[in-house]
C-alpha cells in the first residue's frame, strides 16, 4: 500500500517514488478511491458528461438572480474581475481538495480535516458544510416560495386572491413533500444526472432570454400603469454602463460569487461516482463546469445589468416582472429558472445530509430507515426556514462570508498547508497560502461590511 501511495504522490511532490514513472501513471488513473472499489465493479460509475451537469447543478442556484445586481454596485470591469478571480481561485482549491484526496486516500471533506487536525477539525469541516447548505437550500426555497405564486398569478385572468395555488407557504410545502424529498432520498448523486442536465437547459434558455429582452425594455425606464406610460429617470447618465463602481452595497459582491461558485460540498460525492476516476478526469469535470457556469454567469449579469442599470433590482427576475408584466416568454422562463433552482436543492442534500451521518453515524453501516429520517429532518429545518426567514440577501451576504469562503478558500489552502510535505516554498504551497490568506480577509472583510449595513440601517 506504501508503495503504491508513494507512486501515485511523486507526481505531486509529496514522497519520493522509487517506481517507474509508467507505474505512477498508472496509480494515478486508479484513483485513491479504494474503498469504493466493490461498488465500482457493481456499478460501471456515473459518465464525463452527467458529471458535469451534476457540478454545474451543484454551483448554478439562485446566486444567477442576484449576480446583475452584483455588476450594477463593482461595474463591468469591475464585476468581471472579481468574478474571474472567485472562478479561478475556486477551480485551484479543488485541485488542492483532489491532490489531498491522493495523497490521504479520503474521499470526503469531512476526512481532510481529520487527516490534518483530527476529530476537531472534522468537526469544524463537518459543521461549516451543514451550516452552508442549509443555508443555501432554504435560500433557494425561499425564492421560489416568494416568486412561484406571482409567476403562476401572470399566467391567470380574473381575481384568484385566497387560491391555495397561490399561498406561498402552501405550494412549498408541496413542492417539499412530493419533489424535494423523494429525490433527496435517492442513494447516489449520479442518479439526478437526468434533473441537473435539465436544470442546465433552463439556465441556458433564461440566459438567452435575458438576451434578447435587453431590446425589449427602453432606456430611461417606464412603467406601463393603466395604459399610460411613466417614465423613470430623465437622466441620461442612467443609460450609460459602469466599469467601475463602489459603493457600500458592494460588501455583497465577493459573498454573493463565493456562494454563486460553490461546488466543493459536492466535488467528492461526485469524485465517487466517476466513471473511470482519476485526479485529472475530475480536475477537467470541475474545470468545464465552471467555465461553463462562469459564462452563464457573465452573460446573465452583463445584459441583466445593461437592461435596468442602476434600476436592477437584487433579484433580476422582480426587474422583468415589473417593467414586462405578463410577456409570455418572461413568465415561461421564471417558471424554468425556478424550476431549475428547485432541482438544486435535492443535490445539495447529499454533502449535507453525509455531513451529518459522519459527525453522529460514521462507524454505523448503511440504514435506510437512518438514511430516510436525516433526509427527512433536513427537509423539515430547510422548510422552516425559507418559511420564516424575511431577506433572501441576507442569506446570501452571511452564509457567503462566513462558510462559503470558508469551503473555497480556507479549508483547501490550510489543509494543503498541513497536510503536504513539499517546501513551503514551492509554488503550490504558495498558492494554498495565497488562498488561505485571501479567504480570511476577503470573508471577514465582507463580513464587517455586512453587519455594519445592518447597523447603519
Amino acid at each position: 500500500m506504501e508503495a503504491f501511495w508513494g507512486s501515485i504522490n511523486a507526481e505531486q511532490g509529496w514522497l519520493v517514488s522509487s517506481q517507474p514513472s509508467e507505474e505512477v501513471a498508472a496509480a494515478e488513473e486508479l484513483s485513491p478511491l479504494l474503498s469504493n472499489e466493490l461498488q465500482r465493479q457493481v456499478s460501471p460509475g456515473v459518465s464525463f458528461g452527467f458529471s458535469v451537469f451534476n457540478l454545474m447543478n451543484a454551483i448554478m442556484g439562485s446566486g444567477i438572480l442576484g449576480l446583475a445586481y452584483v455588476m450594477a454596485n463593482t461595474g463591468i470591469l469591475g464585476f468581471s474581475l472579481l468574478l474571474l478571480m472567485v472562478a479561478l481561485l475556486g477551480s485551484y482549491s479543488v485541485h488542492l481538495l483532489l491532490s489531498m484526496c491522493i495523497q490521504t486516500a479520503v474521499t470526503s471533506y469531512e476526512d481532510l480535516g481529520l487527516f490534518a487536525f483530527g476529530l476537531p477539525g472534522k468537526v469544524v469541516v463537518a459543521g461549516t458544510i451543514i451550516i452552508q447548505n442549509i443555508g443555501a437550500m432554504s435560500s433557494y426555497l425561499l425564492i421560489i416560495k416568494t416568486e412561484l405564486p406571482a409567476a403562476i398569478s401572470e399566467f391567470l385572468t380574473g381575481d384568484y386572491s385566497g387560491s391555495w395555488y397561490l399561498d406561498g407557504q402552501t405550494l412549498l410545502i408541496i413542492i417539499c413533500v412530493g419533489i424535494v424529498f423523494p429525490l433527496a432520498l435517492l442513494p447516489k448523486i449520479g442518479f439526478l444526472g437526468y434533473t441537473s442536465s435539465l436544470s442546465f437547459f433552463f439556465m441556458v434558455f433564461f440566459a438567452l432570454v435575458i438576451i434578447i429582452k435587453k431590446w425589449a425594455i427602453p432606456c430611461p425606464l417606464t412603467l406601463n400603469h393603466t395604459e399610460e406610460f411613466f417614465q423613470i429617470s430623465n437622466a441620461t447618465d442612467d443609460c450609460k454602463p459602469k466599469l467601475f463602481h463602489f459603493s457600500k452595497e458592494s460588501a455583497y459582491a465577493i459573498p454573493t460569487m463565493a456562494f454563486s461558485f460553490l461546488c466543493h460540498t459536492s466535488i467528492l460525492p461526485i469524485y465517487c461516482e466517476l466513471q473511470s476516476p482519476s485526479k485529472k478526469r475530475m480536475q477537467n469535470v470541475t474545470n468545464t463546469a465552471i467555465a461553463l457556469s462562469f459564462l452563464i454567469y457573465f452573460i446573465s449579469a452583463l445584459f441583466g445589468y445593461l437592461t435596468f442599470y442602476d434600476k436592477v433590482e437584487s433579484e433580476l427576475l422582480q426587474g422583468y416582472s415589473k417593467y414586462l408584466p405578463h410577456d409570455v416568454i418572461v413568465m415561461t422562463v421564471k417558471l424554468c429558472i425556478l424550476f431549475a433552482v428547485l432541482l438544486t436543492v435535492p443535490l445539495i442534500h447529499f454533502p449535507a445530509r453525509k455531513a451529518l451521518m459522519m459527525m453522529f453515524f460514521s462507524n454505523f453501516p448503511f440504514s435506510w430507515i437512518r438514511h430516510s429520517l436525516i433526509t427527512l429532518v433536513l427537509n423539515i429545518i430547510i422548510l422552516l426556514l425559507a418559511i420564516y426567514v424575511p431577506d433572501i440577501r441576507n442569506v446570501f451576504g452571511v452564509v457567503g462570508a462566513s462558510t462559503s469562503t470558508c469551503l473555497i478558500f480556507v479549508f483547501p489552502g490550510l489543509f494543503y498547508l498541513k497536510l503536504s510535505r513539499e517546501d513551503f516554498l514551492s509554488w503550490k504551497k504558495l498558492g494554498a497560502f495565497v488562498l488561505l490568506i485571501s479567504g480570511i480577509l476577503l470573508g471577514n472583510f465582507s463580513l464587517a461590511l455586512i453587519v455594519f449595513d445592518w447597523i447603519n440601517k
